[in-house]
């Protein structure tokens, strides 16, 4: 499996989850990576990227302030912490990696922020 994602759960709104993703060293290492979701019935969306240094972060403005995107590059895992969950952040969350060498620059200017590998999702659901 290149990529799996885990740490989804039910928590109530205002709650807080971590999700975790786990890569093969060839999806993993200096790869731009990020996390998009998709809620039931709705298109994916973009959530947050990481660059491969984890200098760089870019995140969705429905997100930002709440949701923390980093990684570990000794572990091969990246992490979004999400907190102050809300209803509307309702979905199942995958994370993606751009394989082909982007720079992060040419990332940020392409489609799905160039990401190219997707793992399986993690259902995350918020009670109000």
């Amino acid at each position: 499996v290149q990529l799996q994602a885990s740490g989804g759960g039910l928590v109530q709104a205002g709650g807080s989850l971590r999700l975790s993703c786990a890569a093969s060293e060839r999806t993993f290492t200096r790869h731009v990576m990020g996390w998009f979701r998709q809620a039931p019935g709705k298109e994916r969306e973009f959530v947050a990227a990481i660059s491969w240094t984890g200098t760089n972060t870019y995140y969705a403005d429905s997100v930002k302030g709440r949701f923390t995107i980093s990684r570990d590059n000794v572990k091969r895992i990246m992490y979004l912490q999400m907190n102050i969950l809300k209803p509307d952040d309702t979905a199942n969350y995958y994370c993606a990696a751009d394989t082909d060498g982007s720079t992060w620059s040419d990332s940020m200017t392409r489609n799905n922020y160039g990401m190219d590998t997707w793992g399986k999702g993690t259902l995350v659901t918020v009670s109000s």
